[in-house]
């Protein structure tokens, strides 16, 4: 059976496995031992903190393979970020230059650095395996957090993003990166990926141009791919649009990718799941849920068949869906429709 469930320090050498396979352009998961260990002991302490509102908590999960005890994939949220390191974006704007007098009127694009979506919840850190992008599990593994979000609502911001990897090649050099370096940072792309990635920040308010950037000044290249995500990440936009993100015209400051937001209750997976008692028995109907239960350490969350029994407020789960969820009969799990 695949579970998703906290992270935990025995799981260092699987999430190391990610990093190096993840490549370029992932940014919150940099291969260094002494990070990836942090994060893992941050997640740790985040899932069992008593929280009455979002702070600096960091959820780490892990998809797991309970017939094989392998991980073989992973997925975070943050509570809220920019309240111990500055959150940087690029914001695309407008600047119009009109002259009434000789009838010209030109709108120009810039680039102005921001500070605004400080203290939002961002989803990130999702990567499957590529031998387990079957049977809907990078849905699962990214829908997943929309439940415990909205079962652990306090623990979250009303506004909630997630950064799409933006365009780069297979050596991580990216085009937008390319101009910046050639005229202010004089550091190629993966650096400096990789200096953000392990919390090393300050160079980007130390060198980063202060104001405006005009787009039409940047090279054709990387014009082009600025609010455009990489090949890989094209799906998973397409499921977070489903969810009703929307670009906001905030893009990443190192490769242009965009950045998308919604309110955390209008989010599809948030309003349309729902609680249930649970009974113990074998399911009659066909179709499909994610379902999971209402812990915080001791999260799980799976894929099923269950029937679902609307008018007494309650879902038939068999016992192995039971015992993967840490459930007993009369307890409460959330679910939706897959």
């Amino acid at each position: 059976m695949i579970i998703i469930r906290p992270i935990r320090h025995s799981d260092y050498d699987s999430l190391h496995r990610i990093a190096i396979e993840s490549g370029h352009g992932f940014t919150s998961l940099p291969v260094n031992e002494t990070l990836l260990k942090s994060r893992i002991e941050r997640a740790e302490a985040s899932f069992s903190k008593h929280v009455t509102q979002p702070g600096t908590e960091g959820y780490l999960f892990v998809m797991e393979d309970t017939e094989t005890g392998q991980v073989v994939g992973t997925s975070g949220i943050e509570a809220a970020v920019g309240l111990d390191d500055a959150f940087y974006h690029y914001h695309l704007g407008k600047v119009v230059h009109h002259s009434r007098e000789l009838e010209i009127y030109n709108t120009v694009e810039t680039l102005s650095l921001c500070n605004d979506y400080t203290g939002a919840s961002e989803i990130c850190t999702l990567f499957l395996s590529e031998g387990f992008r079957k049977n809907n599990n990078g849905r699962f593994l990214s829908r997943f957090r929309f439940m415990f979000m909205a079962e652990h609502t306090e623990r979250f911001s009303d506004t909630v993003i997630a950064e799409m990897r933006g365009v780069s090649d297979e050596e991580g050099r990216s085009p937008f990166w390319d101009w910046l370096e050639d005229h202010f940072f004089s550091m190629d792309f993966p650096t400096a990926d990789y200096l953000t990635g392990i919390g090393k920040k300050v160079f980007i308010a130390e060198l980063m141009p202060k104001y405006p950037i005009y787009v039409n000044l940047l090279s054709p290249e990387a014009q082009q791919v600025i609010n455009k995500v990489h090949d890989k990440t094209v799906p998973a936009l397409r499921l977070l649009e489903a969810e009703g993100f929307a670009r906001r015209g905030y893009v990443d400051i190192f490769d242009g990718g965009p950045t998308v937001e919604a309110n955390l209750n209008d989010i599809r997976t948030v309003r349309h799941s729902n609680k249930y008692q649970v009974i113990i028995g074998q399911p009659t109907e066909d179709a499909n849920y994610i379902i999971c239960n209402t812990k915080v350490a001791d999260f799980r969350a799976t894929q099923s068949q269950v029937s679902v029994r609307e008018t007494a407020n309650q879902v038939v789960i068999s016992q192995a869906v039971a015992d993967a969820l840490m459930v007993t009969e009369g307890d409460w799990v959330r679910i939706a429709s897959n």
